[in-house]
């Protein structure tokens, strides 16, 4: 395994973060851990970061040491700092998280805003009906492909090259959707202990493979009212923290929606390859751009061993055609078709069938999609401003859902547990964070018919005006998140 070497803050600089500290009446050494804790889920101070020696810290606050000695041991008593012989104190984050498990939401009269994930697209029953007509000539053979059946790949790489990235077969490795190939590239190449850079707050499934796979998630802020700040704080978070790969989403991430922009991406993915980060870029939902074309490839211009490219069918097409792909190097293909090989002999052949049909066919498939999406989108942006007037959302210009502020008073958790008796299936805040960050969030998707999220709001409007100011429940298991 790599020697990871931490970096240190320097005392006066963390200082500078920790001086607005507000004591509300609680002993200094507890403020100053709550302030440091703050900064650790956000994403503001890295994990993995080394603090400054307690007299050095103490000097540049202005208080005893004991003060400073204090706060470190209250971090390593909640979980978000060890100390090590040698090593100083280092930030981490807490294993406790809030529930989060699979189970069907497809339930009679239940509002599902769970899941950012939309019914099938109409034109998914003629492609099976075209690859049943199809399938007879796979019978003679094992039914086995175990890189994907060759017309799938071709069609795959055809489409990147269209798109500025150039691609061959070979380079192109068939999986069972985005993140079962974002768990192969985990398993393959991660080594317990391992940092993965990961947006904060971002797609809780990667945050849970990851975390399953040994590696250490390492937060870096993400805002969708100005995504290409993420630059400046990934490229802080890899000097400080010496990840060996990055998950990102650039393209209307999920949940917040955010779209680097062209220059931006070239100039973050420039940063990660010379800081020696290879980064998987999630694109499933990179071309459901609502206003305007989609961006250019993340990986565009950079060397093919630069990156690993998630994509799938899910939110194009639908997500029960669990067919999905994974794009890089010719030489990293063969290597991770190696491990998919002990895992899974083959995706299903009748999906793969479809899936060519599918992805030769992706441009109709996409106009039908976005304009529903975005018609949707837009009866929700409506429907909260008319009813939910102090919550605040910035409109994505593509993807799936709104990453709704909560105003003060309100919890994320509180409304998570109220709306499920009420019919309304939603996802906590704080299952899309590495800690205890985002009750004060709320995903809402726009993947449901205009009339389901209308109903939603009315919901929600009602739990609003009931929860305010109330003190928070123990929340309940979150469903599903995709």
């Amino acid at each position: 395994m790599p020697v990871v070497v931490e970096q240190s803050t320097p005392a006066h600089e963390l200082a500078a973060q920790l001086r607005d500290a507000e004591t509300s009446g609680a002993p200094r050494y507890a403020a100053l851990a709550r302030r440091v804790r703050e900064l650790v889920v956000t994403g503001e101070l890295p994990v993995g970061t080394r603090l400054p020696a307690e007299r050095d810290l103490a000097a540049a606050l202005g208080v005893s040491r004991v003060t400073v000695a204090s706060a470190y041991r209250t971090l390593r008593e909640e979980g978000f700092a060890r100390t090590r012989h040698g090593s100083g104190t280092v930030l981490e984050l807490p294993e406790d998280r809030p529930a989060w498990q699979w189970q069907s939401a497809d339930v009679p009269g239940v509002v599902d805003l769970a899941h950012a994930a939309p019914p099938a697209s109409p034109l998914l029953g003629p492609a099976y009906a075209d690859a049943l007509t199809r399938l007879d000539t796979h019978f003679p053979g094992s039914g086995y492909v175990p890189m994907g059946l060759p017309a799938l790949r071709e069609a795959l790489a055809d489409r990147f090259t269209a798109q500025g990235l150039p691609t061959t077969p070979d380079q192109v490795l068939v999986t069972s959707g985005a993140g079962d190939a974002a768990a192969l590239v985990w398993e393959a190449l991660l080594e317990t202990g391992d940092r993965v850079l990961v947006e904060h707050p971002s797609y809780p499934g990667a945050i849970r493979s990851i975390e399953l796979s040994g590696g250490r998630c390492v937060p870096v802020p993400a805002d969708a009212a100005d995504p290409d700040a993420l630059i400046e704080a990934a490229r802080l978070a890899a000097r400080q923290s010496a990840p060996r790969m990055a998950y990102l989403m650039p393209d209307f991430a999920n949940p917040t929606g955010a779209l680097l922009s062209p220059t931006g991406r070239r100039r973050l993915a420039a940063t990660l390859w010379q800081q020696g980060v290879l980064t998987v870029v999630d694109e499933v939902a990179a071309e459901l751009a609502l206003d305007g074309d989609p961006a250019p490839h993340f990986a565009a211009g950079l060397p093919d061993a630069a990156t690993i490219t998630v994509g799938a069918l899910s939110k194009a097409v639908w997500g029960g055609l669990r067919v999905g792909w994974l794009r890089t190097d010719a030489a990293l293909v063969e290597r991770l078709s190696t491990v998919l090989g002990h895992r899974q002999l083959s995706v299903g052949l009748l999906d793969q069938l479809a899936a060519t049909t599918l992805v030769r066919d992706l441009d109709a498939v996409l106009a039908d999609r976005r304009d529903q999406l975005r018609t949707q989108r837009d009866v929700l942006v409506a429907a909260v401003a008319e009813q939910l007037p102090d919550w605040s959302v910035t409109v994505p210009t593509g993807g799936l859902s709104l990453w709704a502020q909560l105003p003060p008073g309100l919890s994320s958790a509180a409304l998570t547990a109220a709306a499920a008796p009420a019919g309304l299936l939603l996802a906590e805040g704080r299952v899309f964070g590495t800690g205890a960050a985002f009750d004060d969030r709320l995903r809402l998707p726009f993947t449901r018919p205009a009339g389901e999220l209308r109903s939603a709001v009315d919901v929600l409007a009602g739990l609003d005006r009931q929860l305010r100011g109330r003190a928070t429940p123990r929340p309940v298991p979150s469903s599903t998140v995709v």
